[in-house]
């Protein structure tokens, strides 16, 4: 009886020793910081993206194509960010303010090709290319199949003008 109240009291102490442990090498975060970074990052890649629209319209192209060349450019910028390792970085500072635009999306798609290349250009960079696109394509599209068919139905339905 002795012995298990000795052996109960160790567990007891050892399993404070752990939650003692943890509490210490766990981070800690402030919300309201995260926020405003991701507000500051994510609202700097929006000024760079309407700053390169702003110089299209002003060459002279219209609004569609100036905002095509927009993402491409944002798209082009992230990748080679992603490929010198610095995009990382800027998602580790600004979380969602850099993962929710169009290059968060860009780097999704080019993270696991820099990660994978030892592997080969077909099973490492071809293969891992749409690891974590692929299923946001697979399901985007979807959706939108999905939309367009309750859209299309409603609309011999009469629900939609």
């Amino acid at each position: 009886m002795q012995k298990d109240k000795a052996t109960n009291e160790e567990k007891q102490a050892e399993q404070k020793a752990y939650n003692e442990y943890v509490k210490q090498v766990t981070p800690t975060h402030s919300l309201p910081k995260n926020m405003a970074k991701a507000f500051l990052l994510g609202g700097v890649i929006c000024i760079i993206g309407q700053g390169i629209l702003n110089y299209a319209i002003s060459l002279g192209l219209d609004k569609d194509t100036a905002g095509s060349w927009c993402s491409l450019a944002l798209v082009l910028t992230s990748v080679v960010l992603t490929g010198c390792n610095i995009y990382p970085k800027l998602a580790n500072f600004g979380g969602a303010g850099a993962l929710v635009p169009i290059t968060g999306f860009a780097n999704s798609v080019a993270a696991p090709c820099v990660e994978f290349k030892k592997e080969g250009q077909v099973f490492g960079i071809g293969c891992k290319v749409f690891t974590i696109a692929g299923p946001v394509i697979l399901f985007g599209i979807f959706t939108s199949w999905l939309l367009g068919l309750i859209y299309w139905i409603g609309k011999i339905l009469g629900f939609f003008s």
